[in-house]
């Protein structure tokens, strides 16, 4: 929905309000706060959540965090998902490995998924927020809102250290609030989709000393339904998730320790701590739009899904990773309104295919492998993608790669800018005044082969070409 090009909210007290202080909402605002754009976070909890829920971190997302600045503390934090070892009536029965671990490439350094709870993701993006001057307003919850040409009116139910007012006026709302989305409910918009399992789920997180922290221990369970007890790395914790083929599930303390001692060998008294637990129906449903106006649906509030495969945060970073710069396009560099009408084609097909692995993956139709990695993911074909180059088309992912010196393709990348890529090619090079685009020469690469490739801020080839024929006008959809 185009609003005929008005970039202007005179009477904003903010560029950008979130709602949702979960790893979308997080994410969002430490990529707008690095463009220079104001963005106020709102929270209707008194903190961050505190448990381990998306605990995957997808080989793509990885990439995504190299480019935010905060890879290095998920690595330090985090770890390998550990091999499964599948229990039967109290005995080893043997390894099983969930995933398929193809190992890091020069083209893409990130190899498998790397578990982290997410409670730690979220103090590790809460931490980079604060180090780019940006905050979250915790305690607030978003109540009411409406809006016109030139921007949105939000009410919450409590006044917010930015401008002690229980109403404050953005020029566009994001929200990152769930898949309980009290946005999305407010604009009535419709979220249409299945149930994958009949059956519910608990999850939760516990200390059980007793129990070795090698493996990601699997107890089939028969016609109760199975359990997994997953050792949370850089913690003394593990993930428990349970399937109740009968029954609801118990998330109290002595519930989840009951759960634990009847599916387990181990005794009940053995889980020495509950540390949080939570219940849900596996579902996969989507957004019938994810935008209305000037307010966008990211992350749960926009698709829901299985847990299986690790496709939830992933999927819901990359959504704001996707639509950060083209916010920061429109309202600090001038570029058309338009180009925001992209997040919606780019990013629905992408959760509707992200549903449909999901759901595949938990009914046991598709292993865990390269497609949950979400490196071959793009935009081919896309409202944003024009012409070929070399070995890769318009809407790729852009490869990673070694550069002379120490240095990597991905350093040249990192920041918020576009990067035009001359490799191998001595083809001579625009001179582009005032456009946030950092241009650069490399030697010939197989991944990328010969040819121009203009970078996307969030790593995607937006255009490609033999020469610069098209390049202008490429930049004018988009600066």
């Amino acid at each position: 929905m185009a609003l005929n090009n008005v970039k202007e909210t005179p009477d904003a007290e903010t560029d950008v309000l979130i709602v949702g202080a979960g790893p979308t909402g997080l994410t969002l605002a430490c990529d707008l706060a690095r463009r220079g754009v104001r963005a106020l976070v709102v929270e209707q909890s008194d903190t961050l959540f505190p448990g381990s829920r998306g605990k995957g971190i997808q080989p793509r997302t990885m990439e995504v965090f190299d480019d935010l600045g905060v890879v290095d503390a998920v690595l330090a934090s985090g770890g390998k998902a550990p091999v499964g070892m599948v229990w039967e009536d109290g005995s080893r029965q043997g390894e099983h490995d969930m995933f398929e671990r193809p190992g890091p490439t020069d083209s893409a350094p990130y190899g498998e998924p790397w578990l982290i709870p997410q409670w730690r993701t979220q103090q590790i993006l809460h931490a980079r927020l604060t180090e780019l001057a940006g905050g979250v307003a915790f305690g607030t919850a978003l109540t009411g809102l409406s809006q016109d040409t030139y921007g949105v009116t939000a009410q919450l139910s409590t006044g917010t250290a930015a401008t002690g007012a229980s109403t404050i006026r953005a020029a566009y709302m994001v929200a990152a609030d769930g898949g309980r989305s009290t946005v999305r409910a407010i604009l009535s918009i419709a979220m249409t989709g299945e149930s994958v399992d009949p059956a519910p789920m608990l999850v939760a997180d516990v200390r059980i000393p007793a129990l070795d922290r090698l493996n990601w221990h699997v107890f089939p369970g028969g016609s109760a339904g199975y359990l997994a007890i997953c050792p949370l790395p850089g913690t003394d914790h593990f993930q428990v998730v349970g399937q109740f083929a009968q029954g609801e599930p118990d998330t109290s303390p002595s519930g989840v320790r009951e759960l634990i001692g009847a599916r387990t060998h181990l005794a009940a008294a053995e889980v020495t701590e509950v540390l949080w637990a939570s219940d849900f129906r596996p579902r996969a449903a989507m957004a019938d739009r994810f935008r209305e106006g000037r307010v966008f649906l990211a992350g749960d509030a926009a698709h829901v899904h299985s847990p299986a495969g690790g496709q939830g945060l992933n999927t819901s970073v990359q959504d704001v990773y996707n639509l950060g710069w083209k916010l920061g396009q429109v309202l600090r560099h001038g570029a058309p309104e338009s180009l925001l009408d992209t997040y919606e084609r780019e990013r629905l097909p992408v959760a509707a295919q992200m549903l449909g692995l999901s759901t595949r993956i938990h009914r046991g139709e598709e292993r865990r492998g390269a497609a949950t990695m979400q490196l071959g993911l793009g935009y081919r074909g896309g409202p944003l993608a024009s012409g070929g180059a070399g070995a890769l088309e318009a809407g790729d992912r852009a490869p990673d790669g070694p550069l002379p010196g120490g240095r990597r393709i991905f350093d040249l990348f990192r920041g918020p800018h576009f990067t035009l890529l001359a490799v191998g090619t001595d083809s001579e090079l625009p001179v582009l005044d005032g456009a946030p685009v950092h241009i650069h020469r490399i030697e010939a690469y197989e991944p990328y082969g010969k040819g121009l490739f203009l970078v996307r801020p969030d790593g995607y080839i937006g255009w490609a070409g033999e020469d610069t024929s098209g390049l202008a006008e490429y930049l004018v959809r988009c600066c």
